[in-house]
């Protein structure tokens, strides 16, 4: 009785986080322009629509070559700064790692205002610096979390023992060090991404009109329309978020990454 009962709670927690997910791409297939569930005949009307609306495409554009560039930023400094916490003692260590993690304690509208007032008067608002800069200072905490995470729980025996052996520093970190530290380092890479991808509230401050993100675009969107245009637009990402998922099933394991 108790598993049974265990069962039923579990299937409603999933259908209730999932209930938002399907609403949107059943929306998505609607024929008519009311933003609505119709279960009528399925129609990709509103795909073609999308991909067809040149300021959505060109905000995608925007918001995935701001989230490459800022993982690959993010991992290049992120990871060393991971290995000097974990790995060595120095002056001011909590503060450095207190700074970089501060991030997470200031609200996005805070944060989206102060870079607003830095970049204006440097030129950097609406440039593709400017906005993977915002987005490194959102996104490198969740790098560093999760290196910090693999190197403490990673064996220091195994360093130990590639130096015994005649390893230098460099060969030790590339040939032990990172191979056990990938899975973390692969989790903030994507998380790192897919936050940038996603970032709206900092973007509408420093995106302006020069290069607006995806997410500033779906918001333009739908101040003007209600349409299932952007149920359409929400499914392809859906899609998209899980083909990453299984890229990294595929690569390193999901569980490893999770657990990193």
């Amino acid at each position: 009785m108790a598993k049974i009962l265990n069962r039923i709670i579990v299937t409603i927690v999933y259908l209730f986080l999932l209930a938002p997910i399907i609403a949107v791409v059943i929306i998505s297939f609607n024929d008519s322009k009311s933003l609505a569930i119709e279960f009528g005949a399925p129609s990709f009307e509103w795909y073609q629509s999308i991909l067809e609306n040149t300021d959505l495409m060109d905000g995608a554009r925007v918001s995935l070559i701001t989230a490459v560039i800022t993982a690959v930023v993010v991992l290049l400094l992120g990871v060393p700064v991971a290995l000097a916490i974990a790995r060595y003692e120095f002056p001011g260590k909590a503060a450095v790692s207190g700074f970089f993690l501060s991030p997470l304690l200031v609200p996005g509208v805070v944060l989206g205002l102060g870079l607003l007032l830095v970049f204006q008067p440097v030129g950097l608002v609406g440039t593709y610096p400017g906005i993977v800069l915002a987005h490194f200072g959102v996104t490198v905490p969740y790098v560093i979390r999760t290196t910090l995470s693999s190197l403490t729980t990673s064996d220091m025996r195994c360093e130990e023992a590639a130096r015994v052996h005649g390893a230098n520093s460099f060969t030790t970190f590339r040939r032990v060090t990172l191979p056990i530290i990938a899975p973390g380092i692969l989790a903030g890479g994507v998380m790192a991404f897919i936050i940038s991808f996603d970032e709206a509230v900092i973007s509408l401050f420093v995106a302006g009109s020069g290069h607006t993100t995806l997410p500033v675009e779906m918001f333009r969107y739908l101040q003007y329309r209600s349409d299932p245009g952007l149920a359409a637009l929400s499914a392809i990402l859906i899609a998209l978020s899980v083909v990453i998922v299984l890229i990294i099933e595929r690569a390193v394991g999901l569980r490893k990454v999770v657990n990193s």
